[in-house]
């Protein structure tokens, strides 16, 4: 055990945790987001992230978004930015609601039990991940150097990166954006309501199959927009089963914030990401999963209901 490490590099591994989770959370909204509307655990969601990263990928590559971060002008970056951000978005929102559509909906219709659910989601994970491996012939792909960390300010012995403030700063914006139209917009009060009673929100005139569709398109687009973030961090690589542990991760984060909680996802991925990162300085990169996930168990142990264990159908306008 370093203490000593942990200590001389703590703010380092502070602010990598914060960036490693913030991914997390904005996959984790997918995943509570769903749940709680449907009490639906979308295990194919991590595949959802995956299409996303691939797509912006081959966006860029298609345009000749290839360079060296060192020599390309700001101008450069922030095009490929946007549009790499449509390509993932898109890919991943189509993805999550032709997910909904072709697998989920039929289910609901019929009265399927919950295990049905279960099976089948697992089932299109698998068949979006090895769909994508056969194509890609299960080989990794390295991403464009579109930007190189530089610290930007420095606060003591704090120093924050430019890719550290990206990522932080647009996870925060997204989630006070999906907050804020989940607590005060109509469409918002609308997934509320069927969050909390779907049978008496139908009868007040909601329509549930809107609300659905509506919840795995916000996921998908949360997840597509954490891909693009993945894809500019130098340690993004893109690969057919790249969404498994990512996915898990964000599973993890939205239980140990409180499934069905936004503010929750947010709260349990940057958790996650800055005690992984703390395992790191104390014991070896051998033990950053090892020891996030040891978290979430006790934890729960403590707190069933996660953190923060308000529902989605309960949330406060």
């Amino acid at each position: 055990m370093d203490v000593a490490g942990l200590l001389r590099d703590f703010p380092e591994l502070t602010l990598t945790g914060l960036e490693q989770g913030a991914i997390y959370a904005l996959v984790a909204l997918g995943y509570t987001l769903v749940y709680g509307v449907l009490k639906l655990i979308n295990f194919a969601h991590s595949e959802v992230f995956m299409i996303g990263s691939f797509a912006a990928l081959w966006t860029w590559q298609g345009l000749g978004f290839v360079y060296d971060a060192e020599a390309a002008p700001l101008g450069s970056f922030l095009l490929a930015v946007l549009v790499g951000v449509i390509a993932a978005a898109g890919a991943s929102a189509l993805t999550a609601v032709t997910i909904e559509r072709v697998a989920y909906r039929p289910l609901r219709k019929r009265n399927a039990p919950p295990l049905a659910f279960l099976i089948t989601a697992i089932g299109a994970s698998f068949v979006l991940a090895e769909g994508i491996g056969v194509y890609t012939h299960r080989a990794p792909y390295g991403m464009p150097r579109l930007l190189q960390p530089e610290v930007v300010f420095q606060l003591g012995g704090w120093k924050f990166t430019n890719t550290q403030l990206i990522v932080i700063t647009v996870t925060l914006l997204a989630m006070v954006a999906l907050d804020q139209f989940v607590s005060r917009s109509r469409l918002g009060r609308g997934i509320r309501a069927v969050a909390q009673d779907p049978d008496t929100s139908a009868l007040m005139g909601v329509n549930k199959d809107r609300v659905i569709f509506l919840v795995f398109l916000i996921g998908g687009l949360m997840a597509g927009v954490a891909a693009l973030l993945w894809n500019i961090l130098p340690i993004g690589v893109a690969k057919f089963n790249m969404g498994f542990l990512i996915g898990l991760k964000a599973f993890a984060a939205a239980v140990l914030g409180g499934i069905g909680n936004l503010r929750g996802a947010l709260l349990g991925g940057l958790l996650l990401g800055v005690a992984e990162n703390y395992a790191v300085g104390l014991f070896g990169t051998d033990w950053k999963d090892f020891v996030g996930f040891v978290l979430l168990v006790v934890l729960l142990m403590f707190r069933p209901t996660g953190l923060l264990g308000e529902s989605l159908g309960r949330a406060r306008a």
